[in-house]
């Protein structure tokens, strides 16, 4: 099965980390989307640009809204994600709580819609 793992954290989390501990978090990322891919698990994996650069789409009564910034009721935003293999969703959520950004967001973990 296939899950999306949505990294979300408030804007700024990270603004507090030193560039050490900067360098040390996108190290064990990278290492942990590698070991990821050696276990097979790994399908993809981005960050997102600030909420500064989002638009929201909406389309209602045949026209097009286009707003500044995201709208989600939440404090967190989305800011990346990884696509994953695992055989069911406690697998899933094991893999989610080894991502690094756990420690300073929240991680959610959401199966794919098979349209097949």
């Amino acid at each position: 099965m296939k899950f999306i793992c949505l990294v979300y954290a408030e804007p700024g989390a990270l603004s507090g980390l030193s560039p050490e501990e900067r360098r040390a978090l996108d190290r064990d990322s990278l290492a942990y989307d590698q070991e990821l891919q050696a276990h097979g698990q790994f399908l993809a994996a981005s960050a997102l640009q600030g909420v500064n650069t989002a638009s929201t789409i909406r389309v209602r009564g045949g026209g097009v809204l286009i707003g500044d910034g995201p709208f989600a009721e939440t404090k967190e935003v989305l800011c990346g994600f990884i696509f994953i293999e695992a055989a069911d969703i406690e697998e899933a959520k094991r893999i989610a709580a080894g991502i690094p950004m756990a420690r300073h967001g929240t991680i959610e973990v959401r199966p794919e819609l098979d349209f097949g």
